[in-house]
């Protein structure tokens, strides 16, 4: 029978990752604790390091996908800004015409 690998959520990654970074408990000690292999932890360490000067870089822009999403929301933005106007504008008219066509009593 083949055994499935176990998913972990980055959250416990980087919870398994910053008790060792911060002495809390040593590597084999998290590993006995959660049931871990020791190259697993390694990985995510190393990936953790590796990753961690990322964490304070200024954005320079949007991903192209969020780009053309926003520039899609500002069209149809755009779009039913006109036609509320435009049924607005529509509505006062209808408006003016019934009371006038209404018979005073």
């Amino acid at each position: 029978m083949v055994q499935q690998r176990e998913k972990f959520s980055p959250e416990f990654k980087a919870q398994v990752v910053l008790e060792i970074l911060s002495g809390a408990k040593s590597a084999a000690e998290v590993c006995r604790e959660y049931g871990l292999r020791s190259q697993l932890v390694s990985k995510w360490r190393a990936h953790f390091l590796a990753r961690a000067a990322s964490i304070f870089e200024e954005r320079k822009g949007m991903h192209p996908a969020e780009k053309a999403r926003v520039a899609e929301l500002e069209r149809l933005a755009g779009r039913q800004a006109l036609e509320i106007e435009v049924l607005k504008k529509a509505s006062s008219m209808l408006g003016s015409r019934r009371s006038a066509s209404e018979p005073s009593p």
